[in-house]
């Protein structure tokens, strides 16, 4: 039997920080919706926005393993079949653009531009990663900030809405700079860079265990 090393314990204690990263984002999120109201297209099953790789972080790839993981033990064959998705995605992108794979993804504006997610479900048009999604994935859509940059807004929603009105339904989704503060942990164990999901998935270059354990539950 073959065991898995595992993770630093640097990265089993930034995990739950990661958490209240995702409190602090969905929270922003919701005021965003708020004050966006019909001007908000997304729906479930409304899909552009996961038509092409996007970069992703190391703490989004470390959150999609989990989530995974999450996924194998509840449904194992709708785990296998996102597997699947994410091996079929990455021999695509190979073929395609053979040698730095990745790094000529993240530098190719139109690579892969027909490459859906994996972790999107084609017969529903659903994430079944959803819970696990990357930063990216959570804020697009809405206006929001983060920091002092204006993330682009979904070409979808506000239409027939100002500039001005566009900037009042913007909200911060980060102000302490928390996940800035996590991604420089993780780069001092070891985790640094952008990934794309079907690499997260299917074993990131700079993180080669693609489902890292969890620790015991404490009761």
């Amino acid at each position: 039997m073959v065991t898995r090393p595992h993770p630093p314990r640097a990265i089993l204690e930034l995990m739950p920080r990661d958490a209240e990263l995702l409190r602090i984002v969905d929270t922003g999120m919701a005021d965003a919706v708020r004050r966006s109201g019909p001007w908000l297209a997304c729906r479930p099953g409304c899909t552009p926005c996961c038509i092409g790789p996007f970069p992703i972080t190391q703490l989004d790839a470390l959150r999609l393993r989990d989530g995974w993981l999450d996924l194998r033990r509840e449904d194992p064959d709708r785990a296998a079949g996102l597997l699947d998705r994410a091996l079929q995605s990455k021999a695509r992108l190979q073929r395609d653009f053979p040698g730095d794979t990745l790094s000529r993804v993240l530098a190719e504006d139109d690579a892969g531009e027909d490459e859906p997610c994996p972790a999107l479900d084609p017969a529903t048009g659903l994430c079944d990663l959803y819970h696990a999604r990357p930063i990216t994935c959570r804020a697009f859509g809405p206006a929001v900030r983060w920091g002092s940059d204006a993330m682009g807004v979904c070409e979808l929603c506000y239409r027939g809405a100002s500039d001005e009105e566009i900037a009042e339904c913007q909200v911060e989704i980060d102000p302490g700079g928390l996940e800035a503060r996590l991604l420089d942990e993780l780069a001092l164990a070891g985790l640094r860079g952008r990934t794309i999901v079907a690499f997260a998935l299917t074993a990131s270059p700079t993180a080669p265990d693609p489902a890292p354990p969890r620790p015991p539950a404490r009761f």
